[in-house]
């Protein structure tokens, strides 16, 4: 039996709202083994980007374990999980995120910062990163120079500049056209396979989706089934 890399056990959380308290997730559980690429499916406000929050030690469960390769991350304090997430995690956003004015190459060095080591070695694993999204050219562009798609595999290679556990993505194709979307899948595909990257996916497009090996769906708080 393959030893998940991420598992969480009877996860709840619940939010304040005034008076009222609002449960988010209810007892929920779920295991990703390495090397798995996950698309997770919901409809808006049924708790997909919460989860992500939770596996990417963003945010923390009212109960219940979160487990990452390990580590119960539950169980860190806010310094811990910020040492944590530079090490293990890797973030791929819809609005890719990128600092307007650092290039290409600096934007993916920003995570190696918090590691201790030389400035060549960053610039190199940043280069490489550059390298394996296809963008080694683009290394000196600022974000405003780069189409879409671009800043996408900018923000990709940032992701992964550390090495991480896993990658969370959350909508990473929500803001591309279809082509340039395909593109990304398509890199997201060649992480999962050729790097053996673990890859969960929060998108409501049912083609990206097709592109994970399991889909698992979520509504109110809730992990409805897998595929």
């Amino acid at each position: 039996m393959t030893e998940a890399i991420v598992r969480l056990t009877d996860v709840v959380k619940n939010y304040r709202k005034g008076r009222e308290r609002v449960e988010v997730l209810h007892e929920l559980s779920l295991e990703i083994a390495p090397g798995e690429f996950c698309a997770l499916m919901g409809p808006s406000g049924s708790g997909k980007t919460t989860l992500l929050n939770l596996i990417g030690g963003l945010d923390q469960p009212t109960s219940g374990t979160v487990e990452v390769n390990g580590q119960r991350i539950d169980r860190l304090g806010s310094r811990a999980l910020a040492r944590w997430r530079a090490g293990h995690v890797g973030f791929i956003f819809q609005f890719y995120n990128l600092m307007p004015m650092l290039n290409a190459q600096r934007n993916v060095e920003l995570p190696l910062l918090l590691k201790k080591m030389s400035a060549s070695e960053r610039h190199e694993r940043a280069r490489t990163a550059l390298d394996i999204v296809g963008l080694s050219e683009r290394a000196r562009h600022l974000p405003r120079e780069l189409s879409g798609g671009q800043e996408q595999r900018v923000a990709i290679a940032r992701a992964i500049v550390s090495d991480p556990d896993v990658l969370l993505a959350d909508e990473p194709t929500g803001d591309l056209d279809r082509a340039t979307a395909e593109e990304i899948l398509d890199l997201l595909n060649t992480l999962n396979e050729r790097h053996g990257k673990t890859i969960l996916m929060v998108t409501h497009d049912p083609a990206a989706a097709e592109r994970a090996g399991r889909r698992v769906q979520m509504d109110k708080g809730r992990l409805l089934e897998t595929a």
